[in-house]
């Protein structure tokens, strides 16, 4: 991906106890990545995401018919929580936390976040053609 957009997934971590924040694509791709984790772990993290949310999709079912538009996949640990959503077409943004995060305040920010996202995703690159205006 030619833009980095590493910066702007810091910025989910302004809540308390947000962790990491990785851009995937629907492939399982890494797109970006915050700061704090390393490319090989982003990495592993973005293959696994994309496999959660291919399964959180077949789900639908069970939740009330296969009509129902998947939105968040929400995993539990012990230690903390992950936090999958869709973030534009063919990417999702994923981000882990404490298990203390407020769970609001995570999923809000996530969501303008996607807002941001979705605007750089799909602005086209420009061009130098070498005149100014």
């Amino acid at each position: 991906m030619n833009n980095d957009l590493s910066w702007m997934l810091d910025s989910a971590l302004e809540v308390p106890g947000a962790r990491h924040a990785i851009l995937i694509s629907a492939d399982g791709l890494l797109m970006a990545r915050s700061q704090e984790i390393r490319k090989d772990d982003a990495d592993t993290v973005a293959a696994a995401m994309s496999g959660i949310q291919s399964l959180s999709r077949t789900m639908a079912s069970f939740c009330g018919g296969d009509h129902m538009q998947w939105r968040q996949t929400l995993v539990e640990f012990d230690g903390g929580w992950v936090f999958l959503i869709a973030a534009g077409a063919g990417a999702y943004l994923a981000v882990s936390s404490a298990p203390d995060v407020d769970m609001g305040a995570i999923t809000f920010r996530m969501q303008q976040l996607v807002g941001q996202l979705g605007k750089a995703l799909t602005s086209p690159v420009r061009e130098n053609t070498g005149t100014q205006a």
